[in-house]
């Protein structure tokens, strides 16, 4: 963990980092790498780079890179538009950066990003197989998109009672931030129909509060395989008692004298 002043984020209530922290390194590469990328795709010699880093259907002829190298590749077209998400980019990573360090920091991005691309490449395999894949899919998960979902998931999780001011006017506590992703990747999804690309946002913003938050992805799996174990167990219950015509009776209004009040089967 580093040892800075913890900060509270961009457009947030409550303290903050010092007027002239210096910008992390790493945020600065990596701000450069999604520009550069995303200009060179503008000219003819060079735009065969970005399009090869961004995610295609080609991983499944090979094209595994495309897992980890999407995010980095900046999408978009030739517009201003682009500086604005930099900035953005920019606050809510810097201020994750400081809370996690450089080697989490990276861990995270990495391991959401590619949680994030193998959902959307099954999606997609399934809709391909099916003949219903869209045309745009990906879209919506490329280049700085991504990262962008990976830090405000990130910075909501770690700072979930800050007070972020939406459109820079409407105050919002920041765990909202986590249902508000999906809420604005459903939106892309309804005029995209990029179903593979709504799915790979979700799983973003899901893997990151899961590693991030108190247990970190341990516990969040845990959690969601005793829930799958329940599950089953509740359906081989209930499959059990339909064959048997048997009866599950409440413990606690069948109990006797010398019973122990738990639930038994007849």
């Amino acid at each position: 963990m580093n040892g800075r002043t913890t900060p509270r984020g961009p457009w947030s209530t409550g303290g903050g980092l010092p007027a002239f922290t210096p910008a992390p390194q790493d945020m600065l590469v990596l701000l450069g790498i999604v520009f550069v990328t995303y200009s060179l795709q503008f000219f003819e010699g060079t735009a065969i780079l970005p399009a090869l880093l961004r995610l295609t259907p080609l991983v499944w002829r090979g094209f595994l890179w495309q897992l980890v190298t999407y995010p980095f590749s900046g999408y978009g077209g030739a517009s201003i538009w682009i500086l604005l998400e930099l900035l953005i980019l920019y606050w809510f990573g810097r201020d994750v950066y400081f809370r996690l360090g450089r080697k989490r920091f990276w861990t995270m991005i990495v391991v959401s990003a590619v949680a994030a691309a193998a959902v959307a490449e099954l999606t997609y395999l399934a809709g391909d197989l099916t003949g219903s894949a869209p045309p745009s899919a990906f879209l919506i998960m490329q280049g700085q998109r991504m990262l962008l979902t990976i830090f405000i998931a990130a910075f909501a999780t770690l700072n979930r009672r800050a007070t972020i001011l939406l459109f820079f006017v409407l105050p919002i506590q920041a765990g909202w931030f986590l249902w508000l992703e999906v809420l604005f990747a459903f939106i892309a999804f309804l005029g995209t129909h990029d179903l593979p690309g709504f799915l790979g946002i979700t799983t973003a913003v899901v893997v990151t509060y899961g590693s991030l938050s108190a247990g970190g992805a341990g516990r969040m799996i845990r959690e969601w395989r005793l829930r799958l174990e329940r599950w089953r167990l509740q359906k081989e219950l209930d499959r059990e008692r339909r064959k048997r015509k048997m009866t599950v009776i409440d413990g606690g209004r069948g109990r006797d004298d010398e019973g122990d009040g738990g639930p038994w089967v007849h």
